[in-house]
């Protein structure tokens, strides 16, 4: 047998390989044959680390946001008013993470109660003293490096104890060093989108990315899946423009100067990695109600009349997740936009999905193709991912496969 012959030829100058290359490193005048090209050599692999839950030390109780944007140079200023207090031990110092940002100005936020004598001319004699409050900002000393602000508070704090911190900065998201995954191929964070309006057919839109750890791009956190807080955002904008984030728009006040400021507000606490701003001239479509909670989709206004064949199911998707899963969707609405040059598919921002513009189509298309599964993935995340969220990114995949076990429940019942 021709094959039984070679395979024992083979074997046996595998088998003499050692042997021959044993010789080859001593003195011995030998013949030395190189049989490496038919050797099979197993590569170790590499070892695969476990990135456990970070260490709490400190931990946020509230953040509030005031940005702008320079549409020339991509930037965003802003300032951040951040409420923590020690997670366990008592603290003397903090650590945020800012990536790439120019730091204008830290300090403490205090104040200072003053009693305010009532004026020797008044003629009401029952007239008492008014009490009065001044908000103060304490400098405080800090370093910058390596995309870490390390701020020397003025005092030790105990867990009973909050502290407020006030940091006016930059983020200059173009300048970040470019980084991404497989998954999601950029990780700056904030995007400007045809920010010199140059390019035709294309709107401008300004929106934000960030999973995993990219929200510090464009404002000071603890960027962290274990990290919890409640947020508010001031947002200015050209009157054009519409703008979305979590929670509820609380009020819009116009500035008289051709911007207007949005507020937008979220009661409940969340992950950092969740917050999110998307800004453009959408056409905004609300859908009816569901138990009393806004739905609303944001488009560019050319797809505005295909709105509902694209989003329409999604207030029944919030009553057949909610009454499958015990839990009703926690949330004070449910928004969805769809955004420019996306970096990845959709992303499940609390209260206000985030999808590729694949989700642009018109009635026939999607006849095609209608992606619902996408919008069920990213709804049922706003339960597993939103309201559970894994403790380290090593159990990222909880997040996922969870929101793909809802489409599968969703195409089960529809």
């Amino acid at each position: 047998n021709k094959n039984f012959f070679f395979v024992a030829l083979l074997s046996v100058l595998v088998g003499s390989c050692d042997l021959l290359k044993k010789s080859s490193n001593s003195n011995d005048d030998l013949a030395v044959i190189n049989l490496d090209t038919i050797q099979a050599v197993a590569k170790t692999p590499e070892p695969v680390l476990y990135h456990s839950s970070s260490s709490r030390i400190n931990d946020i109780i509230h953040t509030k946001l005031d940005v702008k944007f320079d549409w020339s140079k991509q930037y965003l200023y802003g300032k951040a008013t951040i409420t923590l207090k020690p997670y366990f031990y008592p603290v003397t110092c903090l650590d945020l993470d800012a990536r790439g940002m120019d730091i204008k100005e830290v300090s403490l936020v205090t104040t200072k109660e003053e009693l305010e004598p009532v004026p020797s001319s008044s003629k009401n004699k029952k007239a008492e003293p008014v009490l009065t409050k001044t908000t103060l900002h304490i400098p405080l000393k800090y370093t910058y490096e390596s995309d870490v602000l390390k701020i020397n508070l003025d005092k030790e704090y105990k867990n009973t104890e909050q502290y407020t911190i006030f940091i006016e900065y930059t983020a200059k998201p173009n300048e970040l060093k470019k980084g991404g995954s497989a998954a999601i191929t950029d990780d700056k964070w904030l995007y400007f989108i045809n920010a010199d309006g140059k390019e035709k057919n294309k709107p401008q839109q300004i929106w934000t990315q960030g999973e995993t750890q990219s929200s510090s791009a464009w404002y000071p956190t603890i960027d962290r899946p274990n990290e919890r807080m409640t947020q508010e955002i001031y947002i200015t904008v050209e009157n054009k423009y519409v703008t979305l984030s979590n929670g509820e728009l609380a009020s819009s006040f116009d500035n008289g100067d051709g911007t207007r400021t949005d507020h937008w507000k979220m009661d409940l606490p969340h992950a950092p990695y969740l917050t999110m701003m998307a800004i453009g001239e959408y056409a905004v479509v609300k859908d009816s109600k569901w138990r009393g909670k806004e739905v609303n989709y944001y488009l560019e206004k050319e797809y505005e009349p295909y709105a509902k064949a694209i989003f329409g199911n999604t207030p029944e998707m919030l009553e057949f997740y909610s009454n499958k899963l015990g839990v009703e969707y926690p949330w004070n609405k449910y928004s969805q936009v769809i955004a420019r040059d996306y970096v990845s598919g959709a992303m499940e921002n609390t209260s206000a999905t985030l999808h590729g513009e694949f989700l642009n189509r018109t009635d026939r298309e999607m006849l095609d193709n209608d992606n619902e599964d996408v919008i069920a993935h990213e709804l049922f995340h706003q339960w597993f991912g939103d309201l559970v969220t894994c403790e380290s990114w090593s159990n990222l995949p909880l997040n996922e496969s969870f929101a793909t076990y809802g489409e599968y429940l969703w195409e089960e019942y529809k």
